[in-house]
């Protein structure tokens, strides 16, 4: 029996067990093909190992977060190295906590420094932690419930897309090499529609300039090299109180609710519906969305437009448009 065949049996024999669509069945053919391929054409155990940890990582984290899909999270980044005695330690641990009073689950690296403070502020009951394994700096803080809201990663990057893919929005407090690393990743899979629309707060004590001195070196280095767009900023907002960084949280999903693309055009769900006003401002504000039949208005209070996949900084700012619709 080949490998085909072989895929082909074992699919049967989950189809008799229970019912699989065609588009699960579709998924489990492709990864369990791409691993006998690899098994069969690659000597290397090596890169058998890391696929096979990589996936073990990314279930491990599927069954971590599946109770939870439901809620609405944020994630948190910031320094494994501030102290516990310190303003910006104070700052994530109320951060966490308000989202928490708001229904919100806070989700952090598990670490020591922001993780922590984070998962004190949201408490056990609403705090999912990614740890890192590292032989220094990073253990799991007391904060987390290790037996059910913990997950261990060996990779960077799979912990990664645990700590984005189910989120809602970001906070990112000062921090170092990792602390750029996630936040320079946030900002690309947004800027490239890898990420769903989300808000970003970067946030500082009231005194604290470490995004002023970022935001210039984007400004006077990134910008002005020509390798993003002035537009591209507003995929983040830097904060300095927890009220500004909650309201830019709440203020993202004042009306907009969720966005999708089929067949060329994108559809953005509201709360409410624009006026026949609204919708003409729209128009005006976003020709590039404007094109062709334009935007269009259905019944579920969705509007869709011409989207080409790739002007995810105009989706967001329709989004921060149409959120200014309401109130």
């Amino acid at each position: 029996m080949n490998s085909n065949e072989l895929v082909e049996e074992f699919l049967r024999g989950l189809g008799a067990k229970a019912a699989q669509t065609p588009e699960r069945v579709r998924i489990l053919r492709s990864l369990v093909t791409g691993f006998l391929e690899l098994a069969e054409f690659d000597p290397d155990d090596g890169d058998l190992r890391v696929a096979a940890t990589v996936l073990d990582e990314l279930l491990d984290a599927a069954n971590v977060f599946s109770p939870w899909r439901a809620h609405p999270k944020l994630t948190v980044f910031g320094s494994a190295r501030t102290h516990r005695d310190t303003p910006l330690y104070d700052m994530a641990r109320d951060m966490s906590g308000t989202m928490a009073e708001r229904g919100w689950i806070t989700v952090s690296g598990a670490g020591p420094g922001i993780m922590e403070a984070s998962a004190k502020g949201a408490g056990k009951d609403n705090t999912l932690g990614v740890n890192i394994e590292l032989p220094y700096e990073q253990s799991s803080n007391a904060y987390i419930d290790a037996e059910t809201r913990l997950v261990e990663m060996k990779y960077f990057f799979t912990r990664k897309v645990a700590m984005t893919k189910e989120s809602l929005a970001f906070a990112i407090f000062p921090g170092g090499l990792g602390t750029m690393d996630e936040a320079f990743e946030i900002l690309t899979l947004l800027h490239t529609g890898k990420s769903k629309p989300a808000p970003v707060v970067l946030l500082d004590t009231l005194d604290g300039t470490y995004w002023e001195a970022w935001l210039r070196f984007i400004t006077e280095a990134v910008l002005a090299g020509g390798y993003i767009d002035a537009p591209d900023t507003c995929l983040f907002r830097i904060c300095h109180s927890i009220d500004d960084a909650v309201g830019e949280i709440e203020t993202f999903y004042a009306n907009y609710v969720s966005f999708e693309t089929s067949d060329g055009r994108g559809r953005v769900v509201l709360h409410r519906p624009p006026t026949p006003e609204q919708l003409a401002r729209l128009a005006e504000t976003m020709p590039k969305f404007a094109t062709g039949p334009g935007f269009e208005l259905a019944e579920d209070h969705s509007i869709s437009f011409p989207f080409d996949g790739r002007n995810y900084v105009g989706l967001r700012l329709l989004i921060n448009e149409v959120n200014g619709w309401v109130g």
